[in-house]
């Protein structure tokens, strides 16, 4: 394994198992020897990307902190989305919230939330936190434009939990998807969080779903007024096609002619 390997499978460690590692630990994990995970960690440590604490032990370090504040400033979706998540509240309810989500890996992830200023339920995204690939409108709207070779793949990787869930075959899968991508958006009732509902509309590049774009309102719209909430869709829609456009107008700006 490289040095290179060794540092990035350090830090993918805290990805996937508890908050803090000792030296010893990660040697294990990684199968390479202490001396080899020390100067790891020291490097790590020395770059802030890793933090002692008490016990020996070592957590994430304040580098992420500020290579999250970079990403927020530098991001074009983020940079593009945030006006127009502002005006889709405004255009819709204030007592929502709006999500811009994009798949990372086998999970979809939220990138930026925008709060409306009226009370309402919180979303269940955090932005950061690995949501479920296959539940939730943000993820069935950018399964629903992705090409086959792609979805064939994530259907074989994730083949024993979609049959857990009533998906016994990968035509099944696909035909449960042709409907959003007919429609255009993905509307779900209480699919993360009881008492929620999603509508998410993709954000397309070059045809792709890269990200998607969702408002999430209580699920007793349904009762209070369920022709608003359908029209809702038809925003959230123009929305995310606003964004579209622009980043593809930005996309060709960049491109070397």
């Amino acid at each position: 394994m490289s040095r290179q390997s060794h540092i990035l499978s350090t830090l993918q460690l805290f990805d996937t198992g508890p908050p803090v590692w000792t030296v010893e630990q990660i040697a294990s994990a990684l199968a390479v020897s202490v001396s080899t995970a020390y100067r790891t960690v020291r490097e790590l440590t020395q770059a802030g990307f890793l933090d002692p604490v008490s016990g020996a032990g070592y957590v994430l370090g304040p580098a992420f902190i500020r290579f999250d504040r970079v990403i927020r400033q530098s991001d074009p979706l983020v940079h593009v989305a945030t006006p127009v998540m502002d005006r889709l509240l405004e255009e819709t309810s204030q007592e929502a919230t709006v999500l811009l989500c994009r798949r990372f890996k086998d999970c979809i992830m939220s990138v930026h939330i925008v709060e409306g200023r009226e009370p309402h339920l919180p979303a269940s995204y955090e932005r950061g936190a690995a949501m479920p690939l296959f539940i939730g409108a943000p993820a069935k709207v950018i399964l629903s434009f992705l090409p086959d070779r792609v979805l064939r793949g994530l259907y074989l990787r994730n083949e024993a939990t979609l049959h857990a869930s009533g998906i016994d075959s990968w035509q099944r899968f696909k035909a449960q998807l042709k409907p959003v991508r007919k429609a255009g958006f993905a509307m779900t009732v209480a699919e993360i969080s009881e008492g929620r509902i999603g509508i998410a509309a993709p954000i397309l590049r070059e045809g792709l779903a890269t990200a998607s774009l969702s408002l999430v309102v209580s699920a007793d719209w349904l009762q209070r007024d369920e022709p608003r909430l359908t029209a809702f869709a038809a925003v959230v829609r123009r929305a995310a096609h606003d964004i579209s456009q622009m980043l593809e107008r930005q996309d060709s700006l960049l491109t070397p002619r």
